[in-house]
């Protein structure tokens, strides 16, 4: 067994902002879906324990769960935070313009929901606030101009983009800078060991030229990366377990599977801190989003916020999952 972690107290710095995090952002998905509010104050005080500080939310999680409107997630987070008195420490992120009875992107729209945001959450100023998804209906010019006027106004002090086109958020880069406006600071892509071509490329050049920090999410293929799902495994039952499925059908699942087992022998550690460690290792990655829905999972994940993988692991990774 190798030793190869970085201090658990290191921060990343997202792009060209002053904000400061812990490598492994807390995805909140799952706060009123698969885990109620004991277990969400559970598991966010044991990140929080661990030197977690950067929890990722939106106001549509989790309006797919029947019963649900949108807005659980955030409101179990704002209630965290009230009762552990932490919000100074703790680095909120969440996003606008998906929810069911507010999507899109107009200058009303992001406006109305942030406000219900910061109600949920009970917060006066949200530390990231994303594009959830783009709205191509609606220029450049007014997205950009509605996220400079909340940040101009102390509502949000830093903005981001989520799936994304490289030609959009190129366009809305320009634009902040031509105009001197509010400017991305980060995007949150789909990336992970089995899901690559959609950011390597286009996307993580236009990052990279501007400083952009990426987050990405489905960090660990809807938790395929852990290697829950194997080659003539069980069943697979639940409609997560389905999404995780589909990539044994791919040559290079069981390829990826085999690599994080060799890579994660060698280092005494599971699948999921070496998938997360690979992930952190990419030019422009700042921190890998990962939700655990108790506080018995969230061990492997903190492991990626600390596990130095070498050179030859990282290649051994690379060509597993090209």
């Amino acid at each position: 067994m190798t030793d190869n972690h970085r201090d658990s107290r290191r921060r990343v710095t997202l792009g060209t902002s002053d904000l400061t995090v812990f490598p492994l952002s807390f995805g909140g998905n799952v706060f009123g879906w698969t885990a109620d509010e004991a277990q969400s104050f559970a598991v966010l005080d044991a990140y929080a324990a661990a030197g977690g500080d950067f929890v990722d939310t939106a106001d549509v999680y989790s309006a797919w769960v029947p019963g649900n409107k949108g807005g659980e997630s955030e409101t179990i987070i704002g209630n965290w935070l009230r009762s552990r008195g932490n919000r100074d420490s703790i680095t909120v992120a969440t996003k606008v313009g998906a929810h069911p009875e507010a999507k899109g992107l107009k200058a009303e729209n992001i406006r109305a929901t942030v406000e219900k945001s910061l109600g949920r959450l009970g917060i006066e100023r949200i530390d990231l606030l994303y594009t959830h998804f783009d709205d191509l209906d609606t220029p450049v010019s007014e997205i950009i101009g509605t996220l400079d006027a909340l940040v101009k106004e102390g509502k949000v002090r830093e903005i981001a983009a989520s799936n994304i086109s490289a030609e959009r958020l190129s366009a809305s880069l320009d634009f902040s800078d031509r105009e001197g406006l509010a400017k991305y600071v980060a995007i949150q892509p789909r990336y992970n060991l089995v899901s690559r071509d959609s950011y390597e490329g286009e996307l993580a050049a236009v990052a990279a030229e501007h400083r952009l920090s990426a987050l990405p999410y489905s960090a660990l293929a809807s938790g395929f990366l852990t290697g829950k799902y194997r080659p003539g495994g069980p069943a697979v039952q639940s409609a997560r377990a389905q999404g995780a499925g589909r990539y044994l059908e791919e040559p290079r699942g069981p390829r990826v599977l085999d690599a994080l087992d060799t890579v994660a022998a060698a280092h005494g550690v599971e699948l999921a801190g070496v998938a997360l460690a690979w992930l952190a290792a990419q030019p422009t990655v700042a921190a890998p989003i990962a939700s655990a829905r108790t506080v018995e999972q969230l061990p492997p994940l903190l492991v990626g916020a600390t596990l130095e993988l070498t050179a030859d692991e990282l290649a051994l990774l690379d060509a597993a999952s090209a």
